[in-house]
């Protein structure tokens, strides 16, 4: 899942900062687009779609090539060289990702608790590292520059839920940061999602089990310093995606009761800690799950897997949330979209389903509008995790 407070001032005076400069994960932060001119163009650059199977015996990566008029050609599948769950249900945001410059696509393999590195080519994917994730079940990736932090569910399995981080070398190989393992609020949260602040100074988890979310402090040597627990607003907060500007959105699921799906926005108070901007504002959907914001700060769109449908909020200079759309785009009859993500410029937004197996993308129009052009199918019932270029 890709693309606020200015605490980068310690990260400017180190050389692991200046690196961590160079290329932040998409999934975090975007370059705006004020005006909305992305949506309005005539034209976009051609990009790929990335789709983990999550199968148990032997993970893979599915790849589509994406014209630039946002259809989709499957162009070729790769294996991970771990396991997944078999599970479609996989509960969390960001088990896929990209670079900032799109050359390197990481995956968790949920199954075998490791996490796969692949250089992106322009004939496909090459496996360049796999690694222990430093606990188990890795859930959640999110990638600042050189610094990968991976959200460990290991209290699902028996063992202690945590954040570890890794270095990612020039060559595509993933090294342990010594010292960098951090706890949750609590040893089996069912957490759902890590990810960095835009200027990567902070880390928010979001923990479904104990409705609370965490921040970290992140140091210029990059290890984390936490966390602090907030009370989410609402029950059961799940995926959330950053504007630009530092404001966030979190889903809120309440326990999959149906019609009562929402979403929260807050804003970071200081290094870490979160305030209250927009508190639950439902969409009279269902078991709501990962959310995505548009390169302009605009338009966030949330799946609801329950109901099958995409709900469409508009978002406010100072952060506040208006519902736009309960149902901007329907998947399937019900129990489908879950993973999403945008293209790299912003045009097209690309939903996989698990009830239809199949990925679904859609233009934004300048009004937040959705309007579907491409649907492709055949994927296994187990897919969970997505990114695109």
């Amino acid at each position: 899942m890709r693309r606020l407070l200015n605490q980068g001032a310690a990260f400017a005076s180190a050389a692991l900062v200046l690196a961590l400069g160079a290329c932040s994960e998409r999934s975090s932060v975007t370059e705006p687009d004020p005006a909305g001119a992305l949506a309005r163009k005539g034209a976009s650059r051609p990009g790929a779609v990335y789709v983990q199977t999550n199968t148990a015996g032997s993970n893979h990566v599915v790849a589509y090539g994406r014209a630039a008029d946002g259809t989709l050609k499957r162009s070729g599948t790769f294996r991970t060289g771990g396991r997944g769950t078999g599970d479609p249900r996989l509960p969390s945001q960001g088990s896929v990702i990209l670079s900032d410059d799109d050359r390197w696509l990481l995956v968790a393999n949920v199954g075998s608790s490791e996490i796969s590195v692949f250089a992106v080519g322009g004939d496909g994917l090459s496996l360049t590292d796999k690694v222990p994730s430093g606990g188990q079940m890795p859930f959640s990736l999110t990638l600042r520059g050189t610094l990968l932090y991976v959200l460990n569910a290991g209290g699902r399995a028996g063992g202690t839920d945590n954040i570890t981080a890794f270095t990612l070398s020039a060559a595509g190989q993933l090294s342990p940061l010594p010292g960098s393992t951090r706890p949750l609020s609590a040893a089996n949260t069912d957490p759902a999602q890590v990810q960095f602040s835009p200027d990567g100074g902070t880390l928010v988890v979001t923990e479904k089990a104990t409705d609370r979310i965490d921040t970290y402090a992140v140091g210029a040597d990059g290890l984390a310093s936490g966390p602090t627990v907030d009370d989410a607003n609402g029950d059961t907060p799940f995926g959330f995606a950053f504007t630009t500007t530092g404001y966030f959105v979190v889903t809120e699921a309440f326990d999959k009761a149906v019609g009562q799906a929402a979403a929260s926005s807050y804003r970071l108070s200081g290094a870490t800690g979160i305030a209250v901007v927009s508190g639950t504002v439902r969409n009279g959907e269902s078991d709501v799950c990962w959310a995505v914001i548009t390169q302009d700060d605009r338009y966030a769109y949330i799946t609801n897997f329950g109901s099958g449908t995409l709900s469409s909020y508009g978002i406010g200079g100072d952060g506040t949330l208006t519902l736009i759309d309960a149902v901007a785009a329907r998947t399937s009859a019900a129990l489908g979209p879950r993973d999403q993500d945008l293209s790299a410029d912003g045009r097209y937004l690309y939903v996989i389903d698990v009830g239809t197996q199949r990925v679904s993308g859609y233009e934004i129009g300048s009004d937040g509008s959705l309007a579907a052009v491409a649907e492709v199918g055949g994927l296994p019932p187990t897919i969970a995790g997505m990114a695109a270029r």
